[in-house]
């Protein structure tokens, strides 16, 4: 005679079958619905630009809809923090830069959120940023502008937009000992016009807004903040190698989700995203825009992620910076 507990036992045991089914059913079927990948900087910002890219250009590896939405402040942590709040189930998906998840946790004295909130499930390239000048400023390079704005003292100014132009401006100034004082913009396009009328003498720019300007020759790089020079723009000389010693400061792009999406979604956004990354089209591209494509998938991403975390706190360090809030 059946007894009233294995019904219950049965039952529960049925019931818990049905979700694994109703689980490996989601997951098969994904994406059932629209995918929101979320962008950090404001439309039409370099940052937006390469969001927007590449979410467009994964989609037909990804299958269905992708909404990009632009969640904007705090040099980028509103968006961070939106995503790591997020529901786990691959419908919020992150492009950013993975190394700008690392920065803000040594900009910020409470960025609202820890790296461990993030799964990091490929990358796409490696960009510096640019010390760049009005075209139709007198200085050619960058130590003719470091002579100038020794001899302007406090009176010199630079304008940064993002974490990595911030650091390595602070970087520069405080291993040359310079006076020169930082002026923060939201984008990089509110700057133009002061560069230009030199109300600021230079500009710590992300090379998607500087790269195709340079060589359209409305503004000119001096010199980029990695350690060596990029393959996409080798006749533009490194910071160190232009009298600012050590400054090696690079960001990378690549996508991410909420840590806890189940494996096989997690799959298959990395896999879409990696083969939009090898395309012979995206590699032009970004060559375009001074990037150097590095493409690896998650276990190498999430690693450079989390060592990433360490080396900005000594960034932070040597350019003497005070974390804000």
């Amino acid at each position: 005679m059946t007894t009233r507990r294995q019904v219950l036992q049965a039952g529960g045991a049925l019931f818990l079958s049905s979700l694994t089914d109703l689980a490996a059913l989601a997951e098969d079927s994904y994406p059932a619905r629209e995918v929101h990948v979320i962008a950090a900087y404001p439309p039409g910002s370099g940052a937006d630009v390469f969001t927007r890219y590449f979410a467009e250009n994964m989609r037909p590896f990804l299958g269905g809809t992708i909404i990009v939405e632009n969640k904007v402040g705090a040099s980028g942590n509103l968006a961070l923090i939106y995503v790591s709040k997020a529901k786990p189930d691959g419908y919020t998906v992150l492009i950013h830069a993975p190394s700008a998840i690392a920065a803000n946790l040594s900009l910020f004295k409470n960025p609202g959120y820890e790296a461990s909130a993030f799964d990091v499930l490929g990358t796409v390239c490696r960009l510096p940023f640019t010390l760049s000048v009005s075209a139709n400023s007198p200085h050619k390079t960058l130590q003719s502008l470091i002579a100038a704005v020794r001899a302007k003292g406090a009176n010199a100014s630079y304008g940064t937009t993002a974490p990595t132009g911030q650091v390595a401006g602070a970087m520069m100034k405080n291993i040359l000992n310079l006076a020169v004082v930082e002026v923060p913009y939201r984008t990089a396009a509110d700057s133009v016009n002061d560069l230009d009328s030199g109300a600021v003498d230079y500009m710590m720019y992300d090379p998607i807004f500087a790269i195709p300007r340079h060589r359209e020759g409305k503004v000119r790089v001096l010199a980029i903040s990695s350690k060596e020079r990029m393959t996409a723009v080798p006749d533009i000389p490194t910071m160190d190698e232009s009298g600012v010693p050590g400054v090696d400061v690079m960001g990378w792009w690549g996508v991410a989700v909420p840590a806890g999406v189940p494996q096989p979604i997690k799959d298959k956004i990395s896999s879409a995203f990696l083969k939009m990354a090898e395309k012979p089209e995206t590699k032009a591209w970004l060559s375009n825009l001074g990037g150097d494509v590095w493409v690896v998938g998650p276990a190498e991403a999430q690693a450079q992620m989390l060592k990433d975390v360490k080396a900005w706190a000594d960034y932070v360090r040597v350019a003497n910076m005070e974390p804000k809030g």
